[in-house]
C-alpha cells in the first residue's frame, strides 16, 4: 500500500474514533501509537521508541516527555501528547524546557489529530517557538504527504529533515507576508509594482492614490487563479470567487452620488473555498462531486446539490471571531453548530449527509 492511501486510511481510522476517545492515555494508545508504528518504528521496543523519558531540566530533575525515537542510541525526536480534546498552543512551552536538555534535533506535539513539528532552525539547542510543519491528519494537505513521509524510520535523515524545515518555515513566512499584502499593500510593494508602469516621482500621495488600485489587482488576480483551478476540479461547474468591484481611483472625483452603482460585496474567501471543498469530499462517496456547489453570499456561503438553492446542504458564516455552521432539517428548520475552525466539519459528516440523501 502506498503511504498517502496509508495515510488516507488512517485518517479513517482517527474520524471513526475521535469522538470515542476522552483521556490522553485513550490517545496514546487509540491513535498517537499506531500513527508512529504506520511511520515504520517499534512502538514495544524500548531500545527504538521510549516511553516516559527522561529530559532532566535544570534543577528539576526527573522530567519526562511523553516518548523518544532513539537512534544509534541517541534520542532524534522528542514526542509529547495530549487528550485528542485539548488544544495545543498552550503546551508547546512544555516540550520547549525538554527539547533544550536533549541531543533530539527534532520535537513533535500532538493531540492525535493535529501534529505540530519543530525544530532548532533560530538558535541551535534551542526549539523554535513555531512549528515548521503543522499537520492535521484529518485533512492531509497534497504538499505535506512527502514532508509526513520524511519521518518514516525507514528514509529519517537529519539533514535532510532540517533542510526542508528551513524552507518549509520561510514558505510559511512568504505566505503570511503576502497574504498581509493582498490586505494593506505597504509602502514598498506599492513602489515595487509602480516601478515598471509609472514614471512620475513616487510621492506619498502617489502611494495612497494607487494603494487601492494595487489591492484590488492583487485580490482580481488571485480570484481569476482560483476560479481557472476550480473550474479544471469541477470540469467548468461550480461556483466562483469574485472580489468587489471598484472604480480606477481617478474616476472616483468625477463621478455624481445619485449616478454611483452599486457594486457586489460578496468575496468568498479562501476559508470558505476550504469548507466548500472539506464538505465536498465528505460527501463524494454518496454523490457525483460534480453535483456538490455553492453559492457565495455576502452573509455566508450556501453549498447545494446540483446547484439548487433549495436543495441547500448547509451554510456556513465564516468571521474571524465566530464560525457557524447551520444544517436544515426535513423541514428546514435550521440547527446551528459552533466551530472551532472549518476542519470541525468531520465531526457533522452524518448530519450533512442525511440532509444529501432526502435530495437524492
Amino acid at each position: 500500500m502506498d503511504f498517502i492511501d496509508q495515510l488516507k486510511q488512517f485518517s479513517q481510522r482517527i474520524d471513526s474514533l475521535k469522538d470515542t476517545v476522552q483521556t490522553e492515555e485513550a490517545t496514546k494508545t487509540a491513535l498517537i501509537m499506531p500513527f508512529f508504528s504506520m511511520l515504520g518504528y517499534d512502538v514495544f521496543n524500548p531500545q527504538e521508541f521510549v516511553p516516559e523519558y527522561v529530559a532532566d531540566v535544570g534543577i528539576k530533575k526527573g522530567e519526562k516527555v511523553d516518548y523518544a525515537i532513539i537512534k544509534d542510541g541517541k534520542p532524534v525526536i522528542l514526542i509529547e501528547c495530549k487528550a485528542i480534546s485539548e488544544k495545543l498552543e498552550r503546551h508547546d512551552s512544555q516540550l520547549f524546557r525538554y527539547f533544550g536538555t536533549s541531543d533530539a534535533k527534532f520535537a513533535i506535539l500532538t493531540n492525535g489529530q493535529y501534529y505540530r513539528f519543530y525544530t532548532d532552525l533560530d538558535n541551535p539547542n534551542r526549539m523554535d517557538t513555531d512549528p515548521f510543519l503543522t499537520i492535521n491528519m484529518l485533512d492531509i494537505r497534497e504538499n505535506q504527504v512527502p514532508e509526513l513521509k520524511k519521518f518514516s524510520k525507514s528514509v529519517f535523515d537529519v539533514d535532510s529533515i532540517f533542510s526542508t524545515a528551513s524552507d518549509l518555515k520561510y514558505l510559511q513566512e512568504f505566505k503570511r507576508n503576502f497574504a498581509e499584502q493582498l490586505e494593506n499593500p505597504s509602502d514598498e510593494f506599492v513602489r515595487f509594482f509602480l516601478q515598471g508602469c509609472y514614471s512620475g516621482q513616487k510621492t506619498q500621495n502617489v502611494i495612497e492614490k494607487f494603494r487601492p488600485v494595487l489591492k484590488k489587482a492583487l485580490n482580481d488576480a488571485v480570484s481569476e487563479m482560483m476560479n481557472d483551478k476550480i473550474k479544471s476540479a469541477l470540469g467548468g461547474s461550480g461556483g466562483s470567487v469574485s472580489a468587489p468591484e471598484q472604480k480606477p481611483v481617478e474616476e472616483k472625483a468625477q463621478e455624481e452620488p445619485r449616478e454611483e452603482k452599486k457594486t457586489s460585496n460578496i468575496v468568498t474567501t479562501e476559508e470558505e473555498l476550504e469548507a466548500y471543498f472539506i464538505v465536498k469530499n465528505m460527501l463524494g462517496d454518496i454523490v457525483s462531486v460534480r453535483d456538490i456547489t455553492y453559492k457565495d453570499t455576502e452573509s455566508y456561503i450556501n453549498i447545494l446539490y446540483k446547484a439548487n438553492t433549495r436543495k441547500w446542504i448547509c451554510r456556513l458564516k465564516l468571521s474571524a471571531h465566530q464560525k457557524t455552521l447551520i444544517i436544515p432539517d426535513e423541514n428546514k428548520n435550521e440547527t446551528k453548530y459552533t466551530l472551532e475552525d472549518v476542519y470541525d466539519l468531520h465531526q457533522y459528516k452524518n448530519q450533512l449527509i442525511e440532509v444529501l440523501t432526502r435530495y437524492i
